[in-house]
């Protein structure tokens, strides 16, 4: 019997080891006289967690000033005409242009300090690395704790950069705070002293700079996956709940984070008590053409730009009606290079008559569809989506592609493996299905942005014909094929599916390689795979797992597991 779902994979550190507690973080400390740096994002208990490394530093005797560069943030409306977040008549409330500041622009000025005369002066808090120092330590916390906290108004202060003494806001954690603090992290990666993880404050996982940096090295050639976890929405359904152990939150097992670049950890450490969770990310930046490729190197730099995510409505309801900003509006109004391209592939279904909403009915009258919509949201009147938009049959094993500026929906009934580009906050909503909240709000639907970017060239038979397509048979060996399943010339990346069939006359292993891109897997039917490299390594990956398997590795091998036939669906940059 195969294995279950890893919801915590995990990898060892190399050359180095995690280690846990304030104790033996602050042991490696130099007596001083020294400044250390201790960066990080916004949203930790900086008061907490600096009060903690004085006292560890206090057991051996190391006396220990703290500053807190927070102080010196500039005024709010000078960190918003910075960051280009207009408070005027005419300021977007749904989105901003993703900032491209420097965690610099958050602060009047930077102090100028020096070495104390004796012991360490500890200068803390987002951006602390752009001040004079000797030691850098950066202290870490996951997105989805920040983003979850807002949501619930768990956590009401000190989340949002330029603002430590002011409630959450999710606008701005999305659009100016994760891009600031992304690209300050990845600059600064390569002289991290030591990384610390502070989902346990009480007693963090750490590792030391060096360490880290070997440990993403080796990762960056090898078949590695990524820590999922899984959100709760008002649409949700139960699958991953009952299917793959994931406790909900809120209820419902909504949105899977297989892999959101942007968002994903790698595990790293011998367990619990001692694993640090590492930015994928971090791999990206740090060994791009060895990770990406030097082709998508060379066209999406370190980002990385294929996600996979999981919408599980199986005794849930609909997703809102929505559509993705086409490639020009997404550069010039959004500010990202590329854009949102997505399929649905249907993992598993339940109910009577499960639907995926897709494309335009031919003729579809958009005037009449913007009057319902505004009648929707101003007066509650339900809107006969059908009347504009295309119903389909959801068929497990099929994927429907959703080129950006395609209105679409997964129904309830359905677990979709969403297989899309990265750029992944920018869901232009039309339609809620009236849809309350647990206050009995309604969600927000920027739906003058969603007619902007509608695309009214295909419709009808086209959306058939060119976004529910037949699998093709791209090369086949003793029991197994290569599918393509979804390829279109404006999409920049193209989805595969791998047959196996153990018990096939002379069955054989299936072979494979990178020929210097990435591949993503997943497996959506079946007991599983080994992958075997070329260089001897092996990892399994079974039933809806994900794997990214990096440019470096070249030549692999897919063993099935189990005597059951195999799906395994594969993505790359085309």
């Amino acid at each position: 019997m195969t294995r279950s779902y890893e919801r915590n994979p995990r990898y060892a550190a190399v050359e180095g080891t995690v280690v846990g507690g304030w104790a033996a973080a602050a042991q490696t400390l130099p007596a001083g006289p020294a400044v250390l740096a201790v960066d990080g994002p916004a949203a930790l208990d900086w008061i907490a967690a600096t009060a903690s490394l004085a006292a560890a530093l206090a057991d051996r005797d190391v006396p220990a000033r703290l500053l807190d560069l927070r102080e010196y943030e500039a005024d709010w409306d000078t960190v918003l005409d910075r960051t280009g977040d207009s408070a005027g008549a005419d300021a977007d409330p749904y989105y901003l242009p993703l900032a491209q500041n420097s965690l610099g622009d958050l602060y009047r000025a930077l102090p100028q300090v020096e070495r104390p005369a004796e012991g360490l002066l500890v200068v803390f808090g987002p951006g602390a690395a752009l001040v004079r120092h000797d030691v850098l330590w950066y202290a870490d916390l996951p997105k989805r704790y920040a983003e979850s906290a807002i949501a619930a108004g768990e956590l009401p202060v000190g989340v949002n950069l330029g603002r430590h003494r002011e409630p959450g806001d999710l606008r701005r954690l999305f659009y100016a705070d994760w891009p600031m603090t992304d690209a300050h992290r990845d600059a600064i990666a390569p002289r991290i002293d030591r990384w610390l993880d502070l989902q346990h404050p009480a007693s963090p996982a750490s590792v030391d700079g060096a360490t880290m940096r070997a440990t993403l090295a080796a990762l960056a050639d090898g078949p590695v996956r990524s820590r999922p976890y899984f959100n709760s929405t008002p649409w949700g359904g139960q699958w991953a709940a009952r299917e793959l152990g994931f406790e909900p939150q809120k209820g419902n097992t909504a949105l899977g984070y297989e892999l959101i670049a942007p968002e994903a950890g790698v595990l790293v450490g011998d367990g619990p008590e001692a694993e640090v969770e590492l930015p994928f990310q971090l791999l990206c930046v740090l060994h791009p053409v060895e990770f990406l490729g030097a082709a998508v190197h060379e066209e999406f730099g370190t980002s990385f730009p294929i996600r996979y995510d999981y919408l599980d409505t199986v005794e849930g309801g609909n997703l809102s009606l929505h559509l993705h900003p086409r490639a020009e509006y997404m550069r010039t109004r959004f500010g990202w290079p590329y854009t949102q391209h997505e399929t649905y592939y249907v993992t598993a279904t339940s109910g009577d008559d499960p639907r995926i909403h897709l494309g335009l009915q031919q003729d579809a009258d958009i005037d009449l569809m913007r009057k319902q919509i505004v009648a929707a949201i101003e007066h509650g009147e339900e809107a006969d989506v059908e009347r504009f938009v295309q119903s389909h049959p959801s068929e497990e094993g099929r994927l429907y592609m959703i080129p950006a500026g395609t209105p679409h929906a997964s129904g309830t009934g359905n677990l979709v493996l969403e297989i899309s580009a990265t750029p992944y906050l920018y869901s232009l909503r039309f339609y809620d299905w009236l849809r309350k909240d647990a206050q009995g709000n309604s969600r927000p639907l920027p739906y003058e942005h969603g007619f902007a970017n509608l695309d009214t060239r295909r419709q009808g038979e086209d959306v058939v014909r060119d976004l529910i397509q037949e699998p093709r048979t791209l090369r086949e060996g003793p029991g197994w094929r290569e599918e393509v399943i979804g390829a279109l010339p404006e999409m920049f990346y193209e989805v595969r599916r791998f047959v196996i069939d153990p018990e096939a006359d002379g069955a054989q292993p299936a072979e494979d390689d990178t020929e210097g891109t990435f591949h993503i897997l997943n497996i959506s039917a079946g007991d599983g795979v080994v992958i075997e490299t070329a260089d001897g390594r092996t990892h399994e990956l079974v039933f809806a797992e994900t794997l990214t398997v990096p440019a470096a590795v070249g030549a692999y091998r897919i063993r099935p597991l189990g005597e059951r036939p195999v799906h395994m669906i594969k993505s790359l940059v085309s």
